[in-house]
């Protein structure tokens, strides 16, 4: 599975109506892949996974899947309350193509790092495909440490972290621990170039849903070794993604998606939209 450059925690388009729109999810991968991105994660938080129904996530993988198959990678979150339901979704997307997963510690129950350790051994053991670990104590309510980190990438079937605490001292030491088989994905839409410097190779961004083009030339800058241009975008699509960071952010992605050029329709509720004057402020951000 490769996941190195930048993949998309793809936003999800809902209709008038507030249901999945499958045509322009199908046209918005399309789009992303003709940017240049790497992959596809499907049914992320910026996808707003946790409103669907059973019936939705089936559509809404299925319909990637079909756009994207062959083309780029593709992941599928399987984030649940549930350890066991986790292993259920995980072979949900074995059985619709995709390449990989991605998985956070249950939100809720607030385990203990032995209970980290054991919900991803389990999955990792029950799953054929892959593993990519999100630490996002800030959505979940729980850090996964160093030291489970450690512990959990000598696992064959956990093959990185998406680190999303905020915390770059965090994801430092485990770019300096250099463990064997195993990635440590940015997933800290301000820090990219700090995490590409210190030899990350891949970039889970939900502002991707809105900069694709502008992170691939970043990324790609990086790997040159040219760190002005990569600064140089860094500091142009900083502002809109300060502002995504300092609250609504999933509104943001959707509102700004493809920097504004396709609507994809509103939050589900328990988010709601924006209020107009601050979407207004943002979308001027995404016109300079």
């Amino acid at each position: 599975m490769n996941i190195n450059g930048i993949l998309v925690p793809i936003v999800t388009p809902f209709d008038s109506n507030g249901n999945v729109d499958a045509q322009k999810l199908k046209t918005l991968v399309e789009a992303f892949i003709d940017k240049g991105v790497a992959g596809i994660v499907a049914c992320g938080t910026t996808g707003e996974y946790y409103t669907f129904s059973a019936v939705e996530r089936e559509l809404v993988l299925t319909t990637i899947a079909e756009a994207a198959k062959d083309k780029v990678t593709l992941i599928a979150g399987i984030n649940s309350l549930s350890t066991d339901h986790s292993i259920e979704l995980s072979a949900q997307a074995k059985a619709l193509g995709y390449d990989g997963l991605m998985l956070s510690a249950t939100p809720y129950s607030l385990p203990e790092q032995d209970g980290i350790i054991a919900h991803f051994e389990k999955v990792a053991d029950a799953s054929e495909l892959p593993i990519i670990m999100y630490n996002f104590p800030a959505r979940v309510g729980v850090a996964i440490e160093f030291d489970t980190v450690a512990h959990l990438a000598k696992h064959p079937n956990i093959v990185g972290v998406k680190e999303s605490s905020g915390d770059f001292s965090h994801a430092l030491r485990m770019l300096q621990a250099d463990f064997d088989n195993f990635e440590v994905v940015c997933g800290c839409d301000d820090q990219p170039v700090d995490f590409f410097f210190w030899g990350a190779k891949s970039w889970i961004a939900g502002a991707a849903n809105v900069f694709p083009e502008e992170q691939v030339a970043l990324f790609n800058a990086t790997q040159q070794g040219d760190w002005d241009k990569a600064k140089q975008i860094m500091s142009e699509i900083y502002p809109a993604i300060h502002s995504m960071e300092s609250g609504n952010y999933n509104q943001k992605a959707k509102a700004g998606c493809l920097k504004g050029s396709m609507d994809v329709g509103s939050v589900r509720v328990p988010l709601t939209d924006m209020p107009k004057d601050e979407k207004a402020a943002f979308l001027a951000l995404l016109a300079k």
